[in-house]
């Protein structure tokens, strides 16, 4: 894919690479770790508001040690810090994907980065013809960004890969992993006193949380604000099958895509869904099974919904598993878990096994964002590796730890409840796409509308789109234009 031209590659040098390397005595890496090369720095500009916007590009590693001071990993970041302006009341945002096994390619390609992945207008589930170009609606007129790809995903490598599931790959590990990488960044740049914030998306929500208290905990910073995009507040309310709660967190969502492919979505029709599926259809499924005619009048107002065969909302007893192919399976086309409106032909329309159901975001044209990244990162901000860029790694997915302390699931609700309790200053900006079926706009609603002290600060945004919204150019400038509000001092 094309990449847009660095305008200047310089040298680097120990003052500018803002990298925990940059010291007299440099660790020697093997393996993978001795592939990453010396961090890069360009300057660049981009027009954004009609405005010029000349800004620094580093790309680069941070090294983490272990309790012993040896080197532990190797963090990829990217960061983006505006030229000429007062970095002490700057803010600067530190951003991170999910997963978890996610690399930060899809926030700083797909949304806040100067340079953005564009799909094809007509049909944007073609990723082979997905474009390289400058992003109008970047964050970085309202912050300054860093991107962080988590350990064992994108550039960021584990210096031991035989430990690193112990060290890194759990919600605990990985927190505390994130809250030293983004002090060491912090303390190379002398940006203590700017202003904080976090960015995280899908798994990423749960991140934010656990970072922030990290961060505050481990790291003594306290945090202006958490940016989530589409994301996962709570594991436990992820699963429909077995919890009804979050069997109706999810129907609004199937509704909000029948809505729009019949171009009926309007704000009065979601908000009646959303009462529906909190009243009436949580009731009946927490309720005995219907029988005779009441279980003809639900099963059949739920497929009115949802737009789904009658027949398999009868089978699924009222709560449709997403994940099932007769639920994403519909007149030979195979629609997304990610976002109900969008669909590929169906590889197997008889009807198989779920697994062998490919998700058309996460195993199509999702995929676009890792070679674009590479080619923009060798090419563009000058950093050039033998490594593949690790967009998303299944294997750090399957080897993750959720549990929390002394908790077979960490559980993030109490821990935002403090956050916002003991940070007064603390405020939190969410972003759903409504046709999401992972982590559902009514999700973050109904965990928003339970917060007893900070509600107030916490600000729900819904836009047109799926789990990566920021794919539709018109809800990628949305977001950008409420994100920057909510940055404004």
């Amino acid at each position: 894919m094309p990449a847009l031209p660095a305008l200047a590659i310089d040298k680097p040098h120990p003052a500018q690479t803002g990298a925990s390397d940059a010291e007299s005595n440099k660790p020697k890496f093997t393996g993978l770790a001795a592939l990453l090369p010396a961090d890069s720095v360009t300057h660049q500009t981009l027009t954004s508001g009609g405005k010029e916007l000349g800004y620094t590009a580093r790309a680069g590693t941070l090294t983490l040690r272990d309790d012993k001071g040896e080197p532990s990993a190797r963090v990829f970041y990217v960061a983006y810090t505006l030229d000429g302006v007062a970095a002490d009341r700057r803010p600067v945002s530190f951003f991170f994907n999910g997963g978890p096994g996610g690399g930060s390619a899809y926030l700083n390609l797909g949304a806040a980065g100067p340079t953005a992945l564009t799909l094809p207008a007509g049909n944007p589930t073609d990723g082979a013809n997905a474009k390289l170009g400058p992003n109008p609606d970047s964050w970085l007129a309202a912050t300054d960004m860093v991107f962080i790809d988590a350990i064992g995903t994108g550039y960021s490598v584990p210096v031991n890969p035989d430990t690193a599931d112990k060290t890194f790959y759990g919600t605990k590990r990985d927190a505390r992993a994130f809250a030293k990488a983004i002090n060491l960044w912090i303390s190379a740049n002398n940006r203590h006193a700017s202003p904080h914030y976090l960015v995280g998306e899908s798994y990423g929500g749960i991140r934010s949380i656990e970072v922030a208290t990290a961060l505050q905990q481990q790291q003594n910073m306290i945090l202006n604000g958490i940016i989530m995009v589409s994301p996962a507040l709570e594991m436990k309310l992820l699963d429909p099958g077995s919890n009804p709660l979050a069997a109706a967190m999810l129907l609004p969502s199937f509704e909000a895509a029948r809505l729009d492919m019949q171009h009926k979505l309007t704000p009065d029709a979601v908000e009646d869904s959303y009462h529906y599926a909190f009243g009436p259809y949580l009731t009946a499924l927490a309720a005995p099974l219907p029988t005779g005619d009441d279980a003809r009048d639900f099963y059949g107002e739920v497929a009115r919904r949802t737009g789904l065969d009658p027949a398999v909302i009868t089978r699924e007893r009222g709560m449709p598993d997403p994940q099932a192919h007769d639920v994403r399976s519909r007149n030979g086309r195979l629609f997304s878990l990610y976002d109900g409106t969008l669909s590929v032909a169906d590889p197997f329309p008889e009807g198989i096994d779920n697994g062998d159901s490919p998700d058309p975001v996460l195993f199509g044209f999702g995929r676009a964002y890792g070679n674009a990244f590479e080619g923009y990162a060798a090419q563009t901000l000058g950093f050039r590796t033998e490594l593949t860029y690790d967009l998303l790694d299944l294997k750090v997915n399957s080897a993750w730890d959720y549990r929390g302390e002394g908790e077979p699931v960490a559980s993030e609700i109490p821990q935002l409840r403090k956050l916002l309790a003991l940070n007064p200053t603390l405020r939190v900006f969410i972003a759903n796409g409504y046709f999401d079926l992972t982590c559902t706009f009514a999700s973050s609603r109904w965990v928003a509308e339970h917060i007893p002290v900070g509600r107030d600060r916490i600000a729900l945004h819904v836009y047109p789109g799926g789990h990566m919204l920021y794919i539709r150019p018109a809800s990628r400038a949305a977001l950008a234009r409420d994100v920057r509000a909510f940055l404004a001092p």
